[in-house]
């Protein structure tokens, strides 16, 4: 008869250590997020694996101006206020586009693009498929533990606004020669303007697409602010 010892010695069967490691991923990765709940994320992925370096000054929330926040929203998230993480009908516009063969756009919010930014990779090709997977798991986490105030500051702290640049106050600097506190509408859209493609659109002297998109998100931070649609993030 074995020993108590003996006994917790012994190896869970094989078909379970999956389970068990996947719980310890699971663990490890709640830790991970609950840290960065309080601590700014010092580095990412991206951040490294850019060919140009990466210039970043970490600022508070309360130290961007409302409008870089309203752009954002209108740029990228509408619905970000109201949605768990996920825009079910943003997907499915964006799978319908790609199917018919349309230029590829994506569905992601903007609790998606943090998750991705702070945790993941950027990827191409069959790794941006594979990041998808740990991309939902991250975002889960991220809304249940962080709250939408956390999740804008993150995301506009670590997004890319230009070439080695990271954040709105290294981007509000490079462009506009003052900090993220005074952003005006017109500069906070540019701003907003180049995230999709920060390294092939120009915030100043904008032309074409990149200036008429500009002068849209504009339009669209007074709707922002009329319908207090980043409510959730000042209330």
């Amino acid at each position: 008869m074995a020993s108590p010892s003996q006994k917790r010695r012994r190896r869970l069967p094989w078909f379970l250590r999956p389970v068990k490691w996947l719980l310890w991923i699971m663990a490890l990765s709640a830790a991970w997020v609950l840290l960065y709940r309080v601590v700014p994320p010092p580095v990412t992925v991206t951040m490294l694996a850019d060919p140009h370096g990466f210039t970043k000054d970490w600022t508070s929330l309360s130290h961007i101006d409302r409008n870089m926040v309203r752009a954002a929203i209108a740029a990228e998230d509408s619905k970000f206020c109201t949605h768990a993480g996920f825009d079910r009908e943003a997907i499915e516009q964006a799978i319908e586009r790609n199917v018919k063969g349309k230029r590829l756009r994506g569905g992601s919010t903007i609790s998606q693009q943090t998750a991705k930014n702070a945790f993941l990779w950027q990827g191409s090709g069959w790794t941006r498929y594979v990041r998808k997977v740990p991309e939902l798991w991250f975002t889960f986490l991220i809304e249940k533990l962080w709250g939408k105030r956390r999740i804008m500051e993150v995301y506009l702290n670590i997004a890319e606004t230009g070439i080695g640049t990271y954040g709105v106050e290294a981007g509000a600097q490079r462009y506009f020669n003052h900090g993220a506190d005074r952003l005006s509408p017109a500069e906070a859209a540019r701003i907003a303007a180049v995230l999709p493609l920060p390294k092939k659109r120009a915030a100043v002297s904008p032309s074409g697409f990149t200036r008429r998109y500009g002068n849209s998100i504009q339009a669209r931070i007074g709707i922002v602010r009329r319908d207090g649609l980043d409510a959730c993030i000042y209330s």
